[in-house]
């Protein structure tokens, strides 16, 4: 294994150790969310390649060009909430990409989008810039990350 490639394995894991340690053992009041594999496997957005991430994902403000109306969201988490089993108020939930508009995912497809209680939410956020800055600086493929990220809200919410 060459160096880059080492230094770019190490990255990553590093990376899922810091989610799982850090935002896996948190509980939310309204306990926890997975990202169910049947409801939510994913959907990406055809607009997003590895050949077009300097046009899309990595730049600065792109994902306010593809975030779907709050009403669309909000209307969508109340329809998914009982099909996760949740009966807590909506405003304690986000309607979230299971794979992010900052990593390619598809903005509007149901198959993409869950409810995941605050501040779990809030915390993942954090991974997928981190995840988005990897990719755009070349040392993660946009295919690993989303492959992360999917793996993540799968196992860990």
């Amino acid at each position: 294994m060459r160096l880059p490639d080492l230094l770019v394995a190490l990255a990553v894991i590093g990376l899922v150790a810091f989610a799982v340690l850090h935002l896996g053992g948190h509980r939310s009041t309204l306990g926890s969310v997975l990202a169910s594999p049947t409801l939510t496997p994913g959907s990406l957005n055809p607009a997003v390649t590895q050949a077009t991430i300097r046009s899309t994902i990595c730049v600065r403000g792109w994902t306010a060009t593809v975030r779907p109306a709050s009403g669309y969201t909000s209307a969508l988490k109340v329809e998914q909430m009982p099909k996760y089993g949740e009966s807590g108020p909506p405003s304690g939930y986000q309607e979230d990409h299971l794979i992010s508009l900052e990593l390619g995912g598809n903005p509007t497809d149901p198959a993409n989008l869950w409810p995941e209680p605050y501040p779990r939410a809030a915390e993942v956020d954090k991974v997928e810039n981190a995840l988005n800055a990897e990719v755009c600086s070349g040392r993660l493929s946009l295919a690993a990350a989303q492959h992360d990220e999917s793996a993540l809200k799968h196992a860990h919410g």
